[in-house]
């Protein structure tokens, strides 16, 4: 868990780490209090786990306020502990998600102790190698053992799925994502000043979105499956029963929601994009399983990929502007400008995918105007 990446979660709210305060291997604090609060439950713990303070450095920060910590243990390997201000996260998510996962058999960490009122927790470390860390980016199909394992985990996910378990990405969460988009990427970060007529095409573009996303089957919702939340574990490191190889990280935003979002993200990764022959050929693979396991019987979807893959591109849209939004906020609110090298990717997905529906015309020139393009061409596949 060496990685810990920065998630794309829903809606993250982060403010820089400013005036702060270096100790030990370089871990920084901004407040000299929460320093001593944290030594002293470390050191409480060290104990019943074997674990040298000392050797506690950064692992990594994320989007929000979480930061984790790697610490050495005295008979052998290592732990990451959480540092989660409770005034800002609320780690019960976290907890409630580790637990679903970890009773269907996937492989996520293991809480080992957990001060919830001052927001420590200490888990099992899951290594130090993403998936994204060990891709072949030249040979696309070298990497397909890896995404087996990816698409195992997530199908054995899914298929653990319960209603009234999580909270539901419904209407108004997938409202309020996709409005990150005017309100951060096109106005603040742009300095747009939009139109009535093009205030209107938006409301109507993201009316037409929510309707045709939420039409499907529900599922747990990872919400950030990618190959940067997916570790890869040394040999020897898989609890028995794990239902596959590779670690999951950064769930604790799962929602109960489109059986489609997960392999939208999976395959339209925020900092690795493939040609569309390779996206295609794992995202049949997804389908021939999940149909399979009775995931996709909605209209048609489990005898007709194309149905299907249509239904996964107007997800993937969903979550591209919710993204542009998110990595302009990240900018300008919160101080992190290292997210918007990756909008040009996402900027790619929208116009790929509003290339091929007439319905998404007026956002693809509304897009090619502000990015300054001209209109995107490629697959026709699903154009209607």
């Amino acid at each position: 868990m060496t990685s810990f990446p920065p998630p794309i979660p829903g809606e993250p709210s982060a403010t820089p780490h400013s005036a702060a305060r270096v100790s030990g291997a370089g871990i920084e604090w901004a407040d000299p209090a929460r320093q001593r609060a944290f030594d002293t439950w470390l050191n409480e713990q060290s104990s019943a786990h074997h674990l040298l303070p000392a050797t506690a450095r950064a692992a990594s920060a994320d989007a929000s306020f979480r930061r984790y910590f790697r610490v050495d243990r005295a008979d052998g390997g290592s732990c990451i502990v959480m540092d989660a201000p409770p005034a800002q996260e609320n780690c019960q998510p976290f907890v409630k998600v580790a637990r679903l996962m970890a009773a269907c058999g996937l492989h996520v960490p293991d809480i080992l102790a957990w001060d919830e009122p001052q927001g420590f927790m200490l888990l099992s470390d899951l290594g130090s190698q993403t998936l994204l860390d060990v891709l072949d980016t030249e040979h696309p199909q070298a990497n397909l053992p890896r995404y087996k394992d990816a698409l195992a985990a997530l199908t054995t996910w899914q298929t653990a799925s319960q209603t009234d378990v999580l909270p539901p990405y419904d209407e108004a969460v997938l409202r309020r994502e996709l409005q990150l988009f005017p309100d951060w990427y096109l106005t603040r970060h742009k300095g747009l000043t939009l139109s009535e007529a093009q205030l209107t095409m938006l409301d109507k573009t993201f009316a037409t979105i929510v309707t045709r996303n939420l039409a499907g089957p529900k599922v747990y919702v990872h919400r950030d499956f990618m190959p940067r939340n997916l570790m890869v574990p040394h040999a020897g490191h898989v609890p028995a029963g794990a239902a596959q190889r590779l670690g999951v990280l950064d769930f604790q935003d799962a929602l109960y929601g489109p059986v489609t979002y997960d392999i939208a993200s999976l395959m339209r990764d925020a900092f690795l994009s493939w040609e569309e022959d390779f996206v295609l050929e794992v995202t049949i693979r997804y389908w021939e399983q999940a149909r399979k396991l009775g995931l996709l019987d909605f209209e048609g979807w489990s005898e007709d990929f194309g149905e299907f893959y249509r239904a996964v591109e107007w997800m993937g849209l969903q979550r591209h502007l919710k993204v542009l939004g998110i990595f302009a906020r990240l900018t300008l609110r919160d101080g992190k400008p290292k997210y918007l090298a990756d909008t040009p990717r996402f900027v790619m997905y929208v116009r790929n995918t509003a290339s091929r529906y007439r319905e998404l015309t007026p956002l693809l020139r509304l897009i090619d105007e502000v990015e300054g393009l001209q209109a995107a061409t490629g697959f026709a596949y699903g154009r209607v």
